[in-house]
């Protein structure tokens, strides 16, 4: 039998600084059984920081034909396609061809070797990869309950998340 997965609801107060931005956010997403919890906080973090009206969750894991978070036009053309984790340059390529802008989110203690290993390659193409550090992702990844009320700040490259569960601090690297 397989397993389901776990359905997490988000009310998040967003008020990134960055872009002039503020809004209320009533998120649900769904963790895949093979997904970790820190892995589900980047999804989340990567939408706040690229929020627009047309951006949504995908299958990701489940679905690897899927990016984690695509915007599409009106046309379901992919204006936006967003990878979280340390995908493969095929991966990346494809997306490329397929979309007109690409976002990766890299995050775990692996991260620094696979942008070592590929950044040469990663030069060339027209994406855009930011990192998360390992630690601060972890600690975020401890604040999640089931239901969730937060307060997310993006200011520069620090992205503050405040819950009734305690506060982190999050920065966002460009690489």
């Amino acid at each position: 039998m397989a397993l389901k997965p776990t359905i997490f609801k988000y009310r998040i107060s967003l008020s990134d600084l960055n872009r002039q931005y503020y809004d209320s956010l009533n998120l649900t997403l769904a963790q895949h059984p093979s997904e970790t919890t820190e892995r589900m906080m980047v999804r989340v973090l990567a939408y706040c920081l690229n929020v627009r009206d047309n951006l949504e969750f995908c299958k990701g894991v489940s679905n690897p034909e899927e990016a984690d978070l695509w915007a599409r036009d009106l046309n379901d053309n992919i204006e936006l396609w967003i990878d979280v984790g340390e995908p493969a340059v095929d991966r990346i390529k494809k997306a490329t061809r397929l979309a007109k802008e690409l976002k990766v989110y890299s995050f775990n203690n692996k991260s620094d070797t696979w942008w070592l290993q590929g950044q040469e390659f990663f030069k060339q193409l027209p994406a855009e990869f930011f990192q998360f550090e390992w630690q601060q992702i972890q600690a975020l990844a401890k604040l999640v309950t089931r239901t969730m009320e937060w307060s997310i700040t993006i200011s520069e490259n620090s992205i503050y998340v405040s819950s009734e569960e305690g506060d982190c601090e999050v920065k966002c690297l460009a690489l």
